[in-house]
Parts: structure tokens; C-alpha cells; sequence
């Protein structure tokens, strides 16, 4: 199971990069691996305004599909138009190309409460009992 240093994680396997104007989010390794071959992934449009836990997007599989929620609030400043008509690159590259959206005006104390690495792993394993 990949999981990265430096990135942010939540309970519901979604990541997050701060970088320069906003954080990147996307789903974990974990979540991609639960989830089967990605088929479709419908996004929200940038200039959309997002809550702590409001959905983003969903992602279909061939075994389900899943909304991807949105672990900082703020608004999204750009949505990943390569997952229209690439969306198995969440499968093969979910911290990479596979990311979902960007978004802006996060506060510091939401990032900060996700987890990191080490929390994560530990929760993984901790649900895997």
C-alpha cells in the first residue's frame, strides 16, 4: 500500500498536497485498490464553492460508485479534465495524474487536522482489524 510522506489523509481515503494557491486532493491508494478499475469520474467545476465534507466529484468502478468529499473547505479553482477521457489514470497514478481537483482558500487549521502518513497507515490498519 502507497502511502505517501508529506500529503494529508482523511478517514474517507482522500489525500491532499499543499502547494502554491490551494491544495491538491485526490483519493489513496487504498481507496483506488477498493475500488476496482475506474470507468468514470464526473467532477464539480472550478468556481464551485465546497464545504469541509461536501462532495467534490464521484468516481464509478466496476464495482461501485463512490463520491469523493472534499476534506477543506473553499472553492475549486480547477477540476482534472484528464480523468473525462482518462479515468483509469486513478488507478494507475492516484498521487499523480489521478488527482481530482484544486482548491483555494483552505484554512491551515483543516489541513492540519487531516493526517499524516504515519496516522493514516496507523488507521488503515487499525480498520483492517
Amino acid at each position: 500500500m502507497d502511502i505517501p510522506e508529506g500529503l494529508r489523509y482523511t478517514r474517507d481515503h482522500e489525500w491532499v498536497r499543499v502547494e502554491d494557491g490551494g491544495v491538491r486532493i485526490g483519493i489513496t491508494d487504498y481507496a483506488q485498490h477498493e475500488l476496482g478499475d475506474v470507468v468514470f469520474v464526473d467532477l464539480k467545476s472550478a468556481g464551485t464553492a465546497v464545504k469541509k465534507g461536501d462532495p467534490v466529484g464521484t468516481v464509478e468502478s466496476v464495482k461501485a460508485v463512490s463520491d469523493v468529499y472534499s476534506p477543506v473547505s473553499g472553492a475549486i479553482t480547477e477540476a482534472n479534465a484528464d480523468l473525462e477521457s482518462g479515468p483509469e489514470l486513478v488507478n494507475q497514478d492516484c498521487y499523480g495524474r489521478g488527482w481530482m481537483v484544486i482548491i483555494a482558500g483552505a484554512p491551515v487549521m483543516e489541513i492540519e487536522a487531516l493526517m499524516d502518513a504515519p496516522a493514516y497507515r496507523a488507521y488503515l490498519e487499525q480498520e483492517a482489524k
